[in-house]
């Protein structure tokens, strides 16, 4: 809005008194003490005058640009010494350039700006909106004052009738800080200032409903936590008084609960305990939930609920054969535990330690896993899996201590819970997988757990009462029975499953995975029809593995084929699958069986076996030697990223060869002055252990002597510096990977010839076995005759 329609302005001459502190807005009254030289002058020259000078605030080191002109109303000398002047404030003026006048006060050329008034506006329009402006800042200011029950507030109310004065006593009134009062000031416009000191005024207004808020919420609440605290003092002291049992917050349904589990007196105790908390706490307070959780989750637990165990041997035996083709070991043991348990509760036996407590271990896909559900049901219990890959933290066994926000119990507790009986099969999946931090080593937790001693006495740290675990039947499944710790691995019966032979996995196709992929793939059996010889081409040539989840899912990728064809009408069922037919809808063949003839043809090179995280296998041992340039020196290389443990073999195995030459055959004089090097192939494969000793051995023979390893001869064995063999583990493993490998000749340590009673039979009518306590019957078996040509020239 144009200045010229809302203010009048007049050129005139003043004295300036400087405020260093605070704004003095038009149509107020302030006193002032006039504490410089500067400030008693201008006084002075006002005085002198017609009493009227110009007050010029300075913010921030700056000069406002407009200031106040004011009238002296009084001045004079304090009673405690000070001069002072009482102004009172008329109207605004822009500071202009400064003029001579009299005395030593600051003279500028002052534009007085008058306000106009609602009277004096022409515009009628503009004048019915600067009066809206004036009544909506008036009513602000009321509730304002209401709300802060201010005096001076309503007297201005009372006193002033125009908007630009209205805001003018509004700015002094309030708490505003200097910069905002200043801006007040320099507004010269009245609309611009009302709606300015309006906006002011809602926040001001705004901002003390918030606090009057909080101040009555806070009140309140005390208010009602007393009451509520006096009123329970008084029904606690009514209900004794009368006797009365009848008690709130759901106790009487917590007891009613707890007297329908067959609790143990430890544990009803530890209930009842907890109720009598709950009548004493109050429902606002946060420990009546916390108290609330516990009973709900102990009264959830199933308290003296069995499953019906079968009796029926036989019948159970059924069932764990018609599930799972082979794994022997661990259907004789299950079936012992179903034996016990019958003869015991026949004779009247007492039932305690009932549970079992068995460790699966062997190479992935043989069926731990699913062989735990089997178990299930072959013994009529429920079935609960807890997954323990990767747990890092104690609490989720034993569970959090009720102190921690959202503690509840540990996996065990939740397994009973989730089961619904105390005598559940809980397989603890890949236990080898455990790990450790700084929270607790769960492997640790697991020891009472799973202590047929101790584990009737289970301590949740969320429960605090005795759990008794000892009906559980615990299985837990491994990989590497090397990861599981020594004590924890004391604490279970292991049964080491070691994999399939071709035979077995051609059975379980046809008998189990054949139909579960006919069913996920759509197809009906009358449908699809695959021959054994189909079966076994692709266990051959597209799988090589101890366990059968390749095999899945290369019979998997078959029936998708013919589904496909089936689905687009390409062929029509019934569709027979012969071993011909493999290679059409998987591809070329991913194994072939290996050329251990073409391998070991050249002196140097060995067939050993190993043990992996995924079953048996086969490794190749080769040596070389090349000249040192020096008739004294010789060493030893190794390379394939071999383990401390075996390249202690190789050293021995090659001291053994210098100190025993002679009588291997071996001339002297090809040991010195070269340099030899041995290598295991899958040089990214890491490998370690001495079972290899008699292999390393072996191929340093061959390449001294130029008598090449037979190619259908494997070995294992750890060698000594006298040329004893001592025995290995994993030897079934290590057979089983021989027969996948073609192998048909196997050199053991004597020391294992027990251990070949635990090979399939029909693995040890296929293949020949040598058992031999020194490395000379180990190279008598092993080396063939001499080649036309020598490894090495001497």
């Amino acid at each position: 809005m144009p200045e010229s329609e809302t203010a009048e302005v007049l050129a005139n001459a003043l004295p300036v008194l400087p405020l260093t502190m605070g704004v003095v807005l038009p149509h107020t009254v302030a006193t002032l003490t006039l504490d410089t030289e500067e400030a008693r002058a201008a006084v002075a020259a006002a005085n002198s005058g017609d009493g009227r000078l110009l007050l010029v605030p300075r913010i921030d080191g700056r000069f406002a640009r407009v200031g106040t002109v004011a009238h002296v109303e009084e001045s004079g000398e304090l009673p405690n010494g000070v001069d002072a002047a009482i102004l009172r404030g008329l109207h605004r003026a822009r500071l202009g350039a400064g003029v001579a006048g009299t005395g030593v006060a600051l003279w500028v050329d002052a534009d007085e700006v008058l306000d106009e008034t609602l009277s004096d506006v022409a515009d009628a329009a503009q004048s019915e909106r600067l009066a809206n402006l004036g009544r909506e800042l008036r009513g602000v200011l009321s509730v304002l004052g209401e709300r802060r029950r201010s005096r001076r507030l309503p007297e201005l109310l009372r006193t002033t009738t125009e908007p630009g004065a209205l805001a003018d006593g509004f700015g002094a009134w309030s708490d505003l800080p200097s910069e905002k009062k200043l801006e007040l000031l320099e507004t010269v416009d009245v609309e611009a200032r009302v709606e300015r000191a309006t906006a002011w005024a809602r926040e001001a207004l705004a901002e003390h409903e918030v606090a009057d808020r909080i101040r009555t919420e806070v009140g309140e609440g005390m208010d009602r936590r007393q009451r509520e605290f006096l009123l329970r003092q008084q029904l606690a002291a009514i209900r004794k008084e009368l006797g009365d049992d009848d008690e709130g917050g759901g106790a009487a349904e917590y007891r009613e609960r707890a007297a329908a589990r067959e609790l143990s007196d430890d544990v009803r105790a530890a209930v009842d305990r907890e109720i009598e908390r709950l009548e004493h706490t109050g429902e606002q307070s946060p420990e009546h939930g916390w108290i609330r959780t516990w009973l709900d989750t102990i009264l959830e637990l199933p308290w003296g609920v069995r499953s019906d165990r079968t009796a029926d041997v036989v019948a159970a035996r059924a069932v764990l054969d018609a599930d799972h083709n082979g794994l022997d070991d661990v259907k004789e043991r299950i079936i012992e535990a179903l034996a016990v348990a019958k003869l015991r509760s026949q004779r009247g036996l007492a039932d305690h330690h009932a549970g079992l407590i068995l460790a699966l271990v062997g190479p992935p896909g043989v069926g731990k896993t699913c062989l735990g559900v089997s178990v299930a049901r072959a013994t009529g219990r429920e079935f609960v899996r807890l997954a323990l890959g990767g747990v890092r933290d104690e609490a989720e066994i034993r569970g959090h201590r009720r102190t921690y926000v959202g503690a509840r119990p540990g996996r065990i507790a939740r397994a009973l819970q989730e089961a619904g009986t105390m005598n559940p099969v809980v397989l603890l999946d890949e236990i080898d997988k455990l790990g450790a931090d700084w929270r607790g080593d769960p492997t640790s937790a697991l020891l009472e757990v799973l202590d047929p001693a101790q584990n009737h006495t289970f301590r949740d740290h969320y429960l605090e009462v005795d759990l008794d675990l000892s009906d559980v039947l615990f299985i837990a499944t491994a990989n590497v029975a090397e990861m599981i710790p020594g004590p924890l691995l004391d604490r279970m019966e292991v049964v080491r499953l070691d994999g399939y032979t071709e035979e077995e996995k051609v059975a379980i196709a046809r008998d189990h995975l054949l139909a579960r992929q006919l069913e996920r793939n759509g197809l009906l059996a009358e449908e699809v029809v695959v021959s054994d010889d189909a079966l076994r081409s692709v266990v051959v040539d597209y799988t090589r593995e101890a366990g059968v989840r390749n095999l899945e899912r290369e019979l998997a990728k078959l029936l998708r084929k013919v589904a496909a064809k089936v689905a687009s009408d390409v062929a029509s069922p019934p569709i027979a699958i012969e071993a011909a037919d493999v290679r059409t809808h998987l591809g070329r063949a991913r194994f072939l069986a290996e050329e251990t003839e073409d391998r070991t043809a050249a002196p140097g090179v060995a067939t050993g076996l190993a043990v992996t995280g995924i079953g048996g296998d086969v490794l190749y041992v080769e040596a070389t030697a090349v000249p040192t340039g020096s008739p004294g020196e010789s060493g030893l290389t190794l390379t394939g990223q071999l383990g401390d443990v075996m390249k202690e073999s190789a050293e021995i195995a090659l001291s053994y060869v210098r100190a025993h030459a002679t009588d291997l055959g071996v001339d002297p004089a090809l040991l010195t002055g070269r340099r030899f090097h041995v290598h295991v192939p899958a040089g990214a494969v890491p490998k370690d252990g001495p079972s290899a000793g008699v292999t390393i051995t072996a191929a340093l023979v061959s390449l001294l002597t130029g008598r090449p390893v037979r190619g259908y001869v494997g070995m294992t064995g750890e060698v000594t510096l006298q040329g004893r063999v001592l025995p290995i583990g994993g030897l079934k493993q290590k057979v089983l990977a021989a027969q996948r490998a073609g192998l048909t000749t196997v050199i053991l340590p004597s020391r294992n010839g027990p251990d070949l009673d635990d090979v399939p039979e029909a693995v040890r009518e296929a293949m020949t076995f040598h058992l031999a306590s020194s490395v000379e019957q180990v190279l008598a078996v092993a080396l063939g005759p001499p080649t036309t040509q020598a490894a090495i020239a001497a």
